[in-house]
């Protein structure tokens, strides 16, 4: 598994040579490694040696860094360089490289890895460890944008240090870009409408690192300085107009730029004001209480769509003006209900969104409206007869009933005048007779029998009888007896 390491870049800076505290630990001639020197000041308990020997001249210059070529050193003691050296990921204050353990690790056992750093033009190697750390991922932190060095990193041994892997690339720290982008508010992504006079003011926000460069376009142009003005700050730019004018409509577009990334927001302005009136208007006809009109739409509509007319009317007499009709949008129309014996004057106003025209069209001549003379002719009526003999529209239906239990018999019968309806039993009257009780409401005539016997079987009729004739229905009801057991 590979562990990473965080450092903090060397406070004295990169261009400084590291001091013997923090440098790779040396070999002497015998090829023994020196302890490297801990941060307080100490150092680390040092391998047993033998006897000193007497000096030797030739060694009594300052010892080098042991490595693989040295000869005093075998080859098989120190390890190898390691492998895959690469950044992983650069920021604005951080840099973080990897690598491979080394093919060979030498038969004294690996003891870490020192990486250091090279500043562009400097000729020493600047630790970031003081001593060797046993991981193949670090994470170097605290530097400053615009820093440029090498990396280069040697594994470590009781030995002596092998043979650098440097990274042939230059590391450049710079500031992180982000992508610019361009947040519309919701207000004004549709038509922004804005009335003659009024002020206009666009706060737009937008996103990127480092700032990026706003610039506003009108209809592809560049803005007119005079009129316009433009604030633009780290987060958003500010368009304000103080007095807007119909000429200040149009598509106005948010360029913002960021080493050769942009991003673009097109907002749409509309400055409208008052229509102006109707071109012409007059009477086409005056008839009963009625009079017909007829104008012309106006050439100036105030930068918009019209809502619609508002027609008006007066009297000769009082001078005072009613609304007929609101927004009504034909160019013709007719006024009804005028009272008799009075003139009237009409008036057509124009209606957008900023409200009606200053003015109105007024017709010329007035609409006299003249009581005419009515002859009522009333039209000869003639009286229906709706005089009818009787007839049945629903007749009786045969009937099946158990002993004890009330039945009724009902029919429909239609008529004019009011028919006189005869119950009979077997061609016998039973009027009268409290065994029955005879109903006969809006035409359905209804036959009850109270608790009926076998002896009631038989054939019913409902005979009716009118001045203009007579008519009956008959049906057979049987009262089946109870089985006894």
């Amino acid at each position: 598994m590979t562990e990473q390491a965080t450092s903090e870049a060397p406070a004295c800076g990169l261009e400084e040579t590291a001091s013997e505290s923090a440098r790779v630990p040396p070999t002497g001639p015998s090829g023994d490694t020196a302890a490297p020197q801990a941060p307080g000041g100490e150092r680390a308990s040092e391998p047993q040696e033998p006897a000193p020997q007497p000096p030797d001249p030739a060694a009594s210059a300052a010892p080098a860094a042991p490595t693989a070529s040295d000869p005093a050193l075998p080859r098989e003691d120190v390890p190898s360089a390691p492998l895959l050296l690469a950044v992983e990921d650069v920021s604005e204050s951080s840099v973080t490289v990897s690598w491979e353990p080394p093919e060979r690790l030498g038969r004294l056992g690996l003891q870490g890895y020192v990486l250091e750093l090279r500043r562009e033009g400097a000729l020493d190697w600047v630790p970031v460890n003081a001593r060797p750390m046993m991981v193949t991922q670090q994470t170097v932190r605290n530097l400053a944008v615009g820093d440029k060095f090498f990396v280069r990193v040697a594994a470590v041994s009781s030995a002596g240090a092998g043979p650098p892997a440097v990274l042939e690339q230059l590391v450049h720290i710079q500031e992180t870009i982000e992508a610019p982008k361009i947040r519309v508010p919701r207000h004004l992504r549709q038509t922004y409408i804005r009335q003659v006079g009024e002020s206009i003011n666009l706060q737009i926000p937008f996103q990127g690192n480092p700032r990026p460069q706003a610039l506003w376009t009108h209809n592809g142009h560049a803005l007119d300085s005079q009129r316009v003005s433009v604030r633009t700050g780290d987060q958003d730019s500010i368009l304000f107009i103080r007095s807007a004018q119909r000429s200040d409509s149009g598509c106005y577009e948010l360029t913002v730029q960021l080493k050769g990334l942009e991003a673009k927001a097109a907002i749409n302005i509309l400055v409208i004001e008052k229509p102006g009136p109707p071109s012409s208007i007059r009477l086409l006809d005056v008839w009963s209480c009625n009079a017909a009109l007829e104008w012309t739409p106006p050439q100036d509509t105030g930068n918009t769509e019209l809502l619609g007319y508002t027609v008006q009317k007066a009297d000769k007499k009082t001078g005072r003006w009613f609304t007929v009709l609101e927004r009504y949008h034909p160019t013709t129309c007719t006024v009804s209900d005028l009272i008799v014996g009075n003139s009237y004057s009409f008036r057509v106003f124009s209606e957008n969104l900023c409200g009606l025209s200053a003015s109105a069209a007024v017709t010329k001549e007035l609409a006299h409206i003249v009581k005419t003379d009515v002859v009522a002719k009333p039209k000869s009526f003639v009286e229906r007869d709706f005089s009818e003999a009787p007839s049945f529209t629903q007749p009786l239906a045969d009937h099946t009933s158990t002993p004890g239990y009330s039945t009724q018999l009902s029919c429909s019968v239609r008529a004019s005048p009011k028919p006189k309806i005869i119950w009979m039993k077997n061609k016998m009257d039973i009027q009268g007779d409290p065994k029955y009780r005879a109903l006969s409401e809006q035409g359905v005539c209804t036959l009850e029998i109270r608790k009926p016997s076998p002896f009631d079987s038989g054939v019913y009729t409902c005979k009716a009888i009118n001045v203009l004739g007579e008519a009956s229905v008959d049906c057979r009801l049987e009262v089946k007896a109870s089985a006894t057991h």
